[in-house]
């Protein structure tokens, strides 16, 4: 059965999504993969991450995702992030056997409840079912047959797919599986905020208060230059001034993370994703 699609930016994704992304770059791909884990961290889930055995060594992958802070090698050490290579998930004894892959995942969210976490978020790096030489109804099949593990609502996962590894008939049919297609962050994005704020504040009556309102809460991310220049701007307002800043839970996160609870000028209006079910 096909379902919805949704296109959605990453730290929307909810409880219960089976969500896909076709990533073109590395860049953009760690880009979405910082921003969910920081969401579920902030959220109190557990994170698990299946990477492909030749990418980035597990510490460098804590390091990129706590470059800018997030306790990400704190959710490590209590283990609430996880790593694990693909091998380990998909072909522990180099065979591809969907009702054992099955089991694991339902394992890893039982796990999640034991320890006490809110639910589990996965993403994983499917390029290994070309390299295992599993064809393209094998892997459709598969990523059919995983819907139960999603009737479980604190279960969310990210199959990531390499468009270079993948053709246009396999991600349009692995589009087709997933209710949820993750977009990629637009990198222009980010900048662009402290411009437009710079370009707001440049507007107003230095002499008195300024009111100014920000809708970011389609921004997936926001690195950790234009989080200490977007407060440093508010932070320069004439007292009485309120720049509101509506927001999602993990850009708040970050911006609290830099100081800006302790900017009286700037309010945060943090929008909380409801439940899915």
């Amino acid at each position: 059965m096909e379902l919805p699609e949704r296109n959605v930016p990453v730290e929307r994704l909810r409880l219960g999504d089976h969500a896909c992304l076709d990533a073109g770059d590395g860049e953009s791909s760690w880009a979405v993969f910082t921003a969910y884990t920081r969401t579920s961290l902030a959220r109190q889930e557990k994170v698990l991450l299946v990477l492909d055995p030749d990418d980035l060594q597990d510490d460098e992958v804590v390091a990129l995702l706590g470059r800018d802070g997030g306790g990400v090698e704190q959710a490590r050490a209590s283990g609430q992030l996880s790593l694990k290579r693909t091998p380990q998930m998909y072909l522990p004894d180099g065979r591809f056997l969907k009702e054992r892959t099955i089991d694991a995942y339902r394992a890893e969210v039982e796990r999640a409840e034991r320890e006490g976490w809110a639910g589990l978020r996965i993403a994983a790096d499917m390029s290994w079912a070309p390299r295992a030489g599993l064809d393209d109804s094998r892997l459709l099949d598969y990523e059919a047959s995983v819907a139960p593990l999603f009737a479980d609502p604190l279960f969310t996962a990210i199959c990531w797919y390499d468009r270079q590894r993948f053709g246009s008939a396999v991600l349009d049919g692995v589009a087709r599986l997933h209710s949820v297609r993750v977009t990629e962050p637009d990198p222009g994005t980010r900048t662009d905020v402290v411009r437009v704020l710079r370009r707001a504040l440049s507007r107003q009556d230095t002499q008195g208060p300024a009111r100014i309102a920000l809708d970011l809460r389609d921004l997936c991310f926001m690195e950790a230059h234009c989080a200490w220049q977007l407060i440093s701007l508010a932070g320069s307002l004439p007292a009485g001034s309120e720049v509101t800043l509506r927001c999602g839970e993990l850009l708040a996160l970050v911006l609290r993370q830099f100081g800006a609870d302790g900017v009286p000028q700037l309010v945060l209006d943090v929008e909380v994703e409801e439940p899915a079910r």
